[in-house]
């Protein structure tokens, strides 16, 4: 990855698309965000990997939801999805978004998995706020910290720090390979599978190619060899 405007704007582009996919995720579909989101078009504007298929099929199907829900349909249709897909309501959680449910020996919670994570996120300053009473390693917290790493290469970059941007850039190559690729890819896999709305669906398959496509820009192995793209699967 070298340094110039492409290497800025494609930072620029990770903050804001895995800042917002990582909330998305992560927090409860409250009425503002939501209607900030339909509003503002903010899909309409991803600029990272709007090439990658499944980033553009994912973004056609959130694009194309929003068009047919009132913004007062929308909120009451995604709050049913995100607690059946993410919560539970009387049920088990069909698409549960901790990474290790996913990679350890045992589908639990708090295994070393979040212990790893929470020592990703201490080593570059930040600490998940409910980290007592929530796994760390929560899918949303884990593409926010893809975003927070693109910051801090960000800010290097414009302070001219060749240090600190090989520093920042190892580490979304290492969180990459140790812990995202590891999983996000499948947990994305799941969610279109079990996701009602067409939003969360869209949204799952974004994060999906964004990923692969970030993996494939960094040059990313996993398992020996390239982390395969959506169009080799």
């Amino acid at each position: 990855m070298e340094n110039g405007v492409a290497t800025r704007d494609f930072l620029m582009g990770e903050i804001l698309a895995f800042g917002v996919m990582g909330r998305i995720f992560y927090s409860y579909p409250e009425a503002e965000w939501i209607v900030g989101l339909m509003k503002n078009d903010v899909f309409q504007q991803t600029p990272l990997a709007s090439g990658q298929p499944d980033v553009r099929r994912g973004l056609e199907l959130i694009m194309d939801w929003i068009e047919d829900h009132t913004p007062e349909e929308a909120v009451d249709a995604l709050e049913t999805d995100y607690i059946r897909l993410f919560v539970g309501a009387g049920t088990h959680v069909l698409a549960p978004p901790w990474e290790s449910v996913y990679t350890s020996s045992e589908p639990l919670l708090f295994q070393q998995e979040t212990l790893d994570v929470r020592n990703w996120y201490a080593r570059f300053g930040l600490e998940a706020v409910n980290k007592a009473h929530e796994p760390d390693d929560h899918a949303g917290l884990e593409l926010e910290f893809l975003a927070h790493l693109a910051g801090i290469a960000l800010n290097a970059l414009d302070e001219a720090d060749s240090s600190g941007f090989r520093d920042a850039i190892a580490g979304q190559r290492a969180f990459l390979t140790e812990h995202v690729l590891a999983w996000i890819p499948s947990w994305c896999n799941h969610v279109t599978a079990q996701a009602v709305s067409d939003f969360y669906r869209g949204c799952a398959l974004v994060t999906r190619g964004l990923v692969l496509d970030l993996a494939e820009h960094l040059g990313v192995q996993a398992y020996g060899k390239p982390y395969p793209t959506s169009a080799s699967r």
